[in-house]
């Protein structure tokens, strides 16, 4: 017999991994001594020891390790797991590509160029969500500002505080044949009522944000930052663009919140 000590040396694995394993019904010891509690193991244990650690090496969880060990080394069953986690590991390849590809740039930005991005550029999954609605068509984005607030006052005068609290503001842009199509409203789950449109804006698997601060003045050059940055990343447009004004009271807009969302897909 082994000892714990022993057995994780010949092993390669901590004390902590076989107490693990061993409350997990993984590799049970072959002797609990009933007053010391001191765990020995059978030399023939090395093998499904090797076994759970290789599986833990591709990446299984214990309760794929225990239902392997439990059925037996089943060679269709263990192929099945495998071409799931083949697709999992070149997931993740995916991610860590693109993620040196995005350190690399930044790395020579900041080292050629001396500076870095004016906002903080991220990619994230958006909510499909229900608006209630007014949609205005400008000629172009000039034109916004003059439509946009009296369309969010328009929509909150009719639905007020149906839901509890407004939620915050979503408006989405979309270049059309007449010129920039503006659909501005709140998440919304009441009726239809005359005043306003419900339109769904879908969900978007990926989209590229960054937040701008500060009054809408200055909201293109940030816009041209999201822009710049699809492209750098090697992404397409996926859909219209959206802004999320968490914070948009004062009138001056000094202290002003507003999400930039992008929904992108890759080329």
């Amino acid at each position: 017999m082994l000892s714990i000590g022993a057995f994780a040396q010949v092993g390669q694995v901590t004390h902590r991994m076989l107490r693990h394993w061993d409350t997990a019904g993984l590799l049970v010891p072959a002797h609990v001594d009933e007053y010391s509690g001191y765990r020995s193991y059978d030399p023939s244990q090395l093998e499904r020891l090797h076994r759970i650690v290789a599986l833990r090496q591709l990446g299984f969880g214990l309760d794929d390790i225990s239902s392997i060990l439990e059925r037996g080394v089943d060679a269709n069953r263990i192929a099945a797991l495998l071409r799931i986690r083949r697709a999992e590991v070149e997931q993740e390849h995916r991610i860590a590509a693109d993620r040196l590809v995005d350190v690399e740039r930044r790395l020579q930005l900041i080292e050629k160029e001396n500076h870095m991005s004016r906002i903080e550029i991220v990619e994230k999954s958006l909510p499909a969500v229900r608006l209630a609605a007014r949609r205005v068509v400008v000629a172009d984005r000039p034109e916004v500002a003059r439509v946009v607030g009296p369309a969010f006052d328009a929509v909150s005068e009719i639905i007020g505080d149906e839901c509890g609290s407004l939620t915050t503001p979503i408006a989405q842009y979309e270049t059309i044949e007449d010129g920039l199509q503006v659909i501005a409203g709140y998440a919304y789950n009441g009726p239809v009522r005359d005043g306003f449109e419900v339109v769904d804006l879908p969900a978007a698997e990926v989209a590229v944000c960054g937040i701008h601060l500060g009054s809408m003045d200055h909201i293109a050059e940030s816009w041209q930052a999201i822009h710049a940055e699809v492209l750098a990343r090697g992404l397409v447009h996926s859909g219209p663009c959206r802004e999320l004004y968490v914070r948009a009271v004062s009138e001056n807009q000094s202290d002003w919140v507003t999400e930039l969302q992008q929904p992108v897909r890759r080329s």
